[in-house]
């Protein structure tokens, strides 16, 4: 392939993606704001019209954002490769560094310089997000203050994590042959599952409060349905969510015995102890099903074919020049073939998707079909729409953007498959 080439068609895949984007969101404004004046049927006596409203105001603005973001995001990416911006960034960085440190730190410079970059120019996107969206829709809790702690505890946590597993693989790229990307693979998946074990324990409690469920009632019946279903946890416990965003859930994290479960304080707040057993069964129910394990041998697989992709182009030079870099004469490429692989699949994989979306929806009715058979329908039911209302999710979706887009399945097919 000729680097001419391919850059047509990446930027007819960027063009299209941008297209589908824009028409998927104008479907799903329009949608919305037709059926805001009136409460689906069934839901109106749970719901009310006000809180409809209010949902499809919380939409549509959310999608107005997205369009702007995503407008500023291809702009930023074309910056990136077509128009040159990497490559600049190379060469400044490859000729200050390389004969001083040598070209591992020169590599390393690179890539945390391209976050650091791309880090900056996300920020006053997240904070109108925080600051005007969700504050607007009273769901943002959050002083400024702690927000901008946040945002330097997460960059500090990228790079304490990141450098490391970055170094490791670029290491690898230069030092382990052919073959190398098998082994930067291999090193990848053992470090997804330590993240996955010491996140709850050491990362986690740096955002959040994490305390011992103090219910005994609730403790007992979580603790009934978990034994009902043959599962353990090392833990109960509470999350202070509520300092941050008036949002509502629970989860489960962490990896063998270190798994726990956590509820929001604000969902311990709305929901009655029955509705909290029917949503953690839900939850449970994704476990008995495998599908927490599923999707992690997958996301392994897809990660093994894109490690064995970067393999091979990362050695052909059209892939540095049709996405506007041209590869080091005096140093190695690695690190720019791994930022060059970062910002074009995000564009291919757009379009698929779809795919992954629907085996999620489809693992979501699994999930609440278990909820229904190890605790009560009508409670499952009740939580659902207390979650839908208190969230502001809107509950007249336009019918593709959700094949295209939703994990979840949108509230009416949910019920309809609960029989409810």
């Amino acid at each position: 392939m000729q680097s001419s080439t391919l850059s047509l068609v990446f930027a007819a895949f960027l063009l299209a993606s941008i297209i589908t984007k824009l028409w998927l969101a104008s479907r799903q404004i329009r949608h919305v704001v037709k059926h805001r004046g009136q409460v689906p049927a069934g839901f109106d006596m749970a719901v009310g019209l006000y809180n409809h409203q209010r949902a499809a105001d919380y939409t549509v603005d959310k999608l107005r954002f997205d369009l702007v973001s995503t407008a500023i995001s291809t702009a930023v990416l074309v910056g990136w490769t077509l128009l040159g911006g990497l490559d600049a960034l190379n060469i400044a960085l490859r000729d200050a560094v390389v004969p001083s440190h040598g070209p591992l730190v020169y590599q390393l410079a690179l890539i945390l310089s391209f976050g650091l970059i791309s880090s900056l120019v996300d920020l006053p996107l997240a904070a109108w997000s925080t600051f005007r969206i969700e504050q607007r829709h009273g769901f943002n809790r959050m002083k400024f203050g702690m927000w901008v702690g946040d945002q330097l505890k997460e960059g500090l946590l990228g790079l304490v994590l990141g450098a490391p597993i970055a170094a490791l693989i670029l290491w690898l790229m230069g030092a382990a042959g052919p073959q190398w990307w098998l082994w930067a693979w291999g090193a990848w998946v053992g470090f997804s599952l330590l993240l996955m074990i010491v996140f709850p324990i050491f990362i986690a409690p740096l955002f959040n409060k994490f305390s011992p469920l103090e219910d005994d009632a609730l403790k007992g019946k979580v603790e009934s349905l978990m034994a009902r279903c043959g599962f353990a946890a090392k833990g109960l416990f509470v999350m202070d969510g509520s300092r941050r965003s008036a949002h509502a859930n629970a989860y489960f994290t962490g990896l063998g015995s270190s798994k726990r479960v956590v509820f929001y304080d604000t969902l311990l707040s709305r929901l009655s102890h029955g509705e909290i057993e029917a949503v953690l069964a839900h939850e449970l129910g994704h476990f008995k099903h495998k599908h927490v394990l599923k999707r992690m041998i997958g996301m392994f697989a897809m990660s093994l074919l894109g490690f064995a992709l970067l393999g091979w182009l990362s050695r052909q030079v059209f892939f540095y020049q049709g996405l506007g870099v041209t590869p080091n004469l005096g140093a190695p490429n690695d690190a720019l073939a791994l930022l060059l692989f970062m910002l074009a699949v995000p564009v291919v994989m757009f379009f698929v998707a779809p795919v992954f979306a629907h085996f999620s929806r489809r693992d979501e009715f699994q999930a609440d079909a278990y909820a229904c058979v190890h605790a009560q329908a009508t409670d499952l039911r009740q939580a659902l729409i207390k979650l839908y209302k208190d969230n502001s999710s809107t509950l007249t979706p336009d019918p593709l953007y959700v094949r295209f887009y939703y994990s979840h399945p949108p509230a009416s097919e949910r019920m309809a498959a609960m029989g409810l």
